[in-house]
């Protein structure tokens, strides 16, 4: 890309209590093809598509954050391979890992689409993906998922792996519902050289269900786990919240993530974009910058780049997750499929 900055001339964005901002996740939509119990209610109401970004304006407000210190890209939904073209993105992003400004560009999926796009994601340049899998029993699957099926899940995976794609595999653990299978699926997971990271239930958006029902503190799967696998502590990092211990027994890494039970903000380095062009600076307050205005009030980056700055200056410390029986309103109104997890 012409007039491109060489890795040298690149920045660094640090917040006011100066961590430095290096990863953004980006939700290039809010539509999903499966309804999780967990995440929304059946009768969801999406965006209008007249609301989002094009796919050229999200891959500028993209290289806009990578110019300014962004090392790390993550495309997250909704489902992002529902999403009409969106490989046309993912190959255009992928210039700013040939030129070295960035280190990786990844995403999250449930699964559903990996077995016709697991090759091409692997030949535009991502290397590693997440996919989100609760449960190994079909009907159990169904159950969560509401629309999904798991035979679908699972052929993506082997052609995501055939790919030569490194796969993490992502469970949010859910009491009553998938306590009982977390060893089994950290076997599954480990046996096929994928790494497996549990996640604590999230208070966002307004569900069908009860979460204080759902919510299973993962000090307590850990402590059980612990009764039966040696869990060695790891430093090992990806850029995200998660924390990992080495499983002896499997030889596989099993991650952490505890918004509620251990919140990692101490360390964050991530904001969130949206497909209609909304700043988050924490997943977990209702604070947003709107970047859809300057990137279209110009034809240069000026007063786009001054609007990051801006944002970013109002980063908070941390956020205020918590599941209380007496509270029945979620900590945050929006649903996680609007900023991506």
């Amino acid at each position: 890309m012409d007039g491109w900055p060489g890795p040298a001339k690149f920045l660094s964005m640090l917040d006011p209590f100066g961590r430095k901002i290096t990863y953004l996740r980006v939700s290039v939509t809010d539509r999903c093809d499966f309804r999780c119990t967990y995440c929304m209610a059946e009768d969801m109401t999406f965006l209008p598509k007249a609301e989002l970004l094009s796919l050229e304006e999200l891959d500028r407000l993209c290289s806009a954050f990578v110019a300014k210190g962004v090392r790390k890209l993550r495309l997250t939904g909704g489902e992002p391979l529902v999403r009409r073209n969106v490989m046309g993105l993912v190959r255009s992003l992928s210039r700013h890992l040939q030129t070295g400004a960035l280190d990786e560009l990844t995403l999250t999926t449930n699964g559903s689409q990996l077995a016709k796009y697991a090759a091409e994601l692997k030949d535009a340049g991502v290397r590693r993906i997440n996919v989100s899998l609760d449960t190994l029993d079909a009907a159990k699957f169904r159950g969560v998922t509401r629309w999904g099926r798991l035979e679908q899940v699972l052929e993506g995976i082997e052609a995501a792996l055939g790919a030569g794609l490194h796969v993490k595999i992502n469970a949010v653990a859910l009491r009553g519902i998938n306590e009982d299978e977390i060893e089994t699926l950290m076997r599954w997971a480990h046996g096929k050289g994928m790494d497996f990271t549990l996640i604590e239930t999230m208070p966002l958006g307004e569900i069908d269900a009860d979460r204080t029902a759902q919510y299973l503190p993962l000090s307590l799967v850990r402590a059980r786990l612990a009764q039966s696998f040696t869990l060695d502590d790891s430093d090992y990092r990806t850029g995200g919240p998660a924390r990992y211990v080495r499983v002896a027994e499997t030889g596989g890494r099993l991650g952490f993530i505890t918004p509620l039970t251990h919140n990692f903000c101490e360390s964050c380095n991530r904001v969130r974009l949206t497909c209609t062009g909304k700043l988050y600076m924490c997943l977990g307050q209702d604070d947003a910058a709107d970047l859809r205005t300057p990137l279209r009030a110009s034809r240069d980056d000026a007063l786009l780049s001054t609007a990051i700055d801006e944002a970013i200056s109002r980063k908070p410390k941390g956020h205020d997750f918590v599941i209380d029986r007496r509270r029945q309103a979620p900590a945050v109104a929006r649903h996680m499929s609007v900023t991506g997890g």
